[in-house]
């Protein structure tokens, strides 16, 4: 069932659809399909056809390249991208550090870095988590020193997703030590191939390597790097993480799992029969149909109520879409996981990042549901964890 687009909305999907089954290189969406993970090179030739379509940086203001697109349109987009299936442009240079700094950089900072990211010449990271510092991210201790014309860095982030992909890095430092912890921090752009800079691998749980630490040791990143004003580092964060809760439910990633879990569904036997045809295992697909419609229509709603706002800051009540969009997308990678049954067993994180050359009428195409169901538990976690957002809700939305 749809919700009731306007008929120029639906004529926008039709196009979006037919664009992404044409531009989308078969190779790519094959990888999708099964779960792999798409390489470096793979997802900057992604973003630029999308770019020479016009359609990179969504989200962003038409003075620096967005489409002036309006919240459903973005909406609808997003769902398309992820049911065709075709990879997500990298969130860390779309959603965050773009509207970042249209919104507080300098006409310099936008005039060099928004055009390179909108086509991946550059790739950012992200900065903020430390030891001691995740969920609690105004406790980070990484400082800096101004040293003449540069701030000297010195300390460690954690958790720093796809550091080893990265050219530059989106970085919250604390400034003042005396002051209050969610004042005295900065926002910093590092070149991450600045001296005194170095990356660790994190392999998680699924065999992958998609989490690094990074360590600064006497790094010199120039006074002219730094985004808005000293000190102010903690309400652009605000703005940053709004942006990214924003999108976050991604009704569009869990209908595609329910979607492809009913199609292997009905080649898996189990009794005799296809497992699409087991009374208990529709009642599941059935209550994850149902619940996600539910979630799309919140999203929707909260669309409507953003484009009533005065402000142009995220709603607090995004943090909605955070939890509930979270736990759907692991709903239905077990969903997936329960399909592959024992087939699932067999774990081979190199598959993940391999060839698209698997077979749904083998087993190879269950090589990569169980990392996947693994990866799938961080959502809850990432982009402020759950229990941070019920926090937001409960004083933000309730007024508890």
């Amino acid at each position: 069932m749809d919700l009731r687009y306007t008929d120029e909305e639906l004529a926008f999907r039709d196009e979006v659809r037919a664009f992404f089954a044409t531009a989308l290189p078969p190779e790519i969406r094959r990888k999708c399909e099964l779960g792999q993970r798409i390489g470096k090179d793979e997802m900057k030739r992604w973003v630029r056809i999308l770019h020479e379509r016009g359609w990179a940086t969504p989200s962003w203001a038409p003075e620096w390249g967005g489409t002036g697109w309006d919240p459903v349109r973005q909406y609808i987009f997003k769902e398309e991208l992820a049911m065709a299936p075709a990879p997500e442009p990298i969130s860390f240079n779309m959603n965050m550090i773009g509207p970042t700094l249209i919104a507080f950089g300098s006409e310099a900072q936008k005039r060099h870095f928004l055009p390179r990211i909108a086509r991946m010449e550059d790739w950012f990271c992200q900065g903020f988590s430390e030891p001691g510092a995740g969920s609690d991210l105004a406790a980070l201790r990484t400082g800096a020193v101004l040293d003449g014309d540069h701030y000297v860095v010195n300390g460690q982030k954690l958790w720093t997703s796809t550091a080893h992909h990265a050219d530059w890095c989106f970085l919250l430092v604390r400034t003042d030590p005396a002051a209050k912890k969610q004042q005295g921090i900065t926002y910093l752009l590092m070149d991450m191939r600045s001296p005194g800079v170095s990356v660790r691998p994190i392999v998680t749980i699924d065999g992958h390597h998609e989490t690094n630490e990074m360590f600064l040791d006497n790094v010199r990143i120039p006074v002219a790097n730094r985004v808005g004003e000293e000190n102010k580092g903690w309400d652009y964060a605000k703005y940053l993480l709004g942006h990214e809760r924003s999108g976050i439910a991604r009704v569009g990633v869990s209908k595609f799992r329910v979607r492809r879990a009913r199609q292997l569904a009905a080649k898996v036997m189990q009794g005799g029969r296809p497992l699409i045809e087991d009374a208990r295992f529709q009642e599941r697909v059935a209550e994850i149909e149902i619940e996600l419609k539910a979630l799309e229509i919140t999203q929707m709603r909260l669309i409507s109520e953003t484009a009533r706002r005065p402000s142009d800051k995220p709603d607090p009540k995004s943090s909605i879409l955070k939890v509930k969009g979270s736990q759907l997308q692991q709903a239905a990678a077990e969903l997936l996981l329960e399909v592959a049954g024992l087939h699932a067993l067999e774990f081979d994180p190199g598959f993940v990042g391999g060839r698209p050359d698997a077979d749904d009428d083998a087993d190879d195409w269950a090589l990569t549901i169980a990392p996947n169901h693994y990866w799938a538990r961080h959502v809850s976690i990432v982009g402020g964890s759950n229990e941070i957002q019920r926090n937001i809700l409960a004083k933000t939305v309730l007024g508890l």
